[in-house]
């Protein structure tokens, strides 16, 4: 991803899985920007913009539905960690925030 003069930056996304879940084979979709792209459970790292905001969304998708969106709109100024948890049911909203406790 690139911005019109080209400054990026890394961010950390960490994706959590309920330890217990009533689904299985469902895996998570990541989008920024726009462009979705399917990702693992656990730790990554993601290119973004770095003088503007980037709005970063989960879901996840099993090939008959999706469920647990969220989405985070993260800023230059936000520390580069986000931490994604998934719902415990297969209907419900995932959360997205800063790592560390701050909230959107």
């Amino acid at each position: 991803m690139s911005t019109g003069d080209g400054t990026t930056r890394r961010i950390e996304l960490t994706l959590h899985k309920p330890w217990f879940a009533l689904y299985a084979g469902f895996k998570p979709t990541l989008v920024i920007e726009g462009r979705g792209q399917p990702t693992q459970w656990g730790l990554g790292t993601w290119q973004v913009p770095a003088d503007r905001p980037a709005v970063i969304g989960l879901f996840l998708f099993n090939r008959l539905w999706r469920f647990g969106r969220a989405e985070f709109a993260i800023q230059p100024q936000h520390a580069p960690a986000l931490v994604y948890r998934a719902p415990v049911l297969p209907f419900g909203r995932g959360r997205i925030r800063l790592r560390g406790g701050s909230r959107r």
